[in-house]
């Protein structure tokens, strides 16, 4: 089931509307009714993970590297930056060979969350996220906030780093061999 490529486009889609639902939560509980932000908090687990509202104007982790292209409007760049990476994920899916699913799983994920921040960017010129975790160190007061497209994204990423490590049919032949 999880090597079909229609499961694929179904993860695309499903994690696409889990993400844009939980954003549509996020803004209906800790917006005012104009869409500003409000100071409420929702805590999960004590202060390490709780819920708030925050818009992302730049890219992850609120760094703006629009600001290398200023000619072009920060939507236009996101959109093109999006655009770029969506095409470049697909034509990756379709390259990979058949048995490495694992990385065709990612990249399903990273689809998902690049269409779900790209959806935010066109609809509201901003990026919605809403949990806020803390990670108890000395390095970072806080992690930055996040969505559920932006953790796809990072599941995502792991899969296609690891699966060809851990599924690749030669390996495991030379492993068993040895």
């Amino acid at each position: 089931m999880y090597k079909n490529r229609n499961f694929h486009i179904g993860l695309v889609i499903v994690g696409f509307i889990l993400d844009q639902i939980t954003k549509l939560w996020a803004v209906a509980a800790f917006a005012t009714p104009d869409g500003s932000v409000t100071p409420a908090v929702y805590n999960v687990i004590g202060d390490l993970f709780r819920f708030r509202l925050a818009y992302n104007t730049g890219a992850a982790f609120s760094m703006q590297p629009q600001k290398i292209f200023p000619f072009l409007s920060p939507t236009v760049f996101y959109l093109a930056l999006s655009t770029v990476a969506i095409v470049a994920m697909i034509f990756f899916y379709k390259k990979l060979p058949t048995w490495d699913w694992g990385s065709k799983l990612g990249i399903s994920l990273i689809l998902s969350g690049a269409f779900g921040n790209m959806f935010d960017r066109i609809r509201i010129d901003k990026v919605i996220d809403f949990i806020d975790w803390d990670f108890p160190d000395f390095i970072i007061h806080r992690w930055p906030t996040f969505n559920l497209a932006d953790s796809w994204v990072c599941i995502g990423v792991v899969f296609v780093i690891f699966a060809p490590m851990l599924l690749n049919p030669e390996k495991k032949k030379q492993v068993d061999s040895e």
